[in-house]
């Protein structure tokens, strides 16, 4: 029997109605498809299945976050560690083909660890514009007693040509001014007085320590165990792509993607070869249609860690 949750767990769960409902919405392909029939759905299969039946040249923004080189269960299926030179072949196997679905001028997001990161940049750097590596801190688990705590994990920005959307603006990190210098009126130099605090708008960098990582007292958080925060997917969503666009996620996991998209008004696409998470998703999306917030972004900016 499953223990029941703690008065404060807000995990999200699926129950049989929930599947029964959800499942009969997923998409399977076994012949060319249309960007018609694949706008705003989620396909339930394999991507190496999928990928000769997607069309060409309508992806706004790829987001990839694939099995990092580490052995791991996600859900009915697991992937297991391999050499670095392995690992890069089998990101070989995948990416070329993926890349034809893109726009030339789309963008491209592609998320690993230190295990993963010189195959990683390897293969990006052959096919696609290597722009940045954002550094992001993923401030869970235990330390380690003869090693590092591991707490980081890297997401590489690409660009398929020189032309590519970026929003400079949309996001802007808003931190507490800690030292609020004056000019010689006393009047503030590049910060704002609130009645919440003196603040001040900054450039993003691609050093992101302001991410909170999905627990079991978020209303977000799911069972999925490399579940990406809504707060990362929307600093590349809203940086990386306009309102309409389309977000390509060949490996949508639970859905974060999808929810995000839907709250930023853009049109996703995920593919998913389990079906339960897929299923999250979809209930995931259907939440995000009556509650847009994202935790950490609100008054158009995103908001530095444990700041209100």
């Amino acid at each position: 029997m499953l223990r029941p949750k703690a008065p404060r767990n807000r995990t999200l769960t699926l129950s049989a109605d929930e599947l029964a409902h959800f499942q009969p919405q997923l998409l399977h392909l076994s012949e060319q498809a249309t960007v018609e029939q694949i706008q705003n759905r989620i396909i339930n299969q394999d991507l190496f299945e999928v990928l000769p039946w997607l069309p060409s040249g309508w992806v706004d923004l790829l987001f990839l976050d694939p099995p990092y080189n580490l052995t791991k269960s996600f859900g009915q299926e697991t992937f297991r560690e391999r050499s670095l030179h392995s690992y890069q072949l089998w990101l070989e196997s995948w990416l070329p083909a993926l890349l034809k679905t893109l726009k030339p001028t789309a963008s491209v997001y592609l998320c690993g660890d230190w295990h993963s990161a010189a195959a990683i940049h390897l293969v990006a750097e052959q096919y696609l514009t290597v722009r940045n590596c954002i550094t992001w801190e993923r401030e869970k688990g235990r330390g380690a007693k003869a090693n590092w705590k591991n707490c980081s994990e890297q997401i590489w920005f690409c660009t398929a040509s020189e032309q590519y959307t970026f929003n400079l603006d949309a996001v802007k990190l808003k931190r507490r001014v800690m030292a609020p210098y004056t000019d010689a009126k006393g009047q503030p130099k590049d910060w704002e007085r609130g009645d919440r605090g003196n603040y001040r708008l900054t450039h993003p960098s691609n050093l992101w320590t302001d991410i909170t990582i999905p627990f079991w007292s978020m209303p977000e958080n799911t069972d999925h165990p490399t579940q990406k925060p809504e707060k990362l997917l929307a600093k590349i969503i809203l940086a990386s792509s306009n309102p309409g666009d389309t977000i390509l996620d060949p490996f949508l996991g639970s859905g974060t993607t999808i929810a995000v998209a839907q709250k930023t008004g853009r049109n996703a696409v995920g593919i998913e070869v389990d079906p339960v998470y897929c299923c999250l998703a979809l209930k995931r999306r259907a939440i995000a249609t009556q509650d847009p917030t994202i935790q950490g972004y609100a008054e158009g900016v995103f908001w530095e860690r444990n700041s209100k």
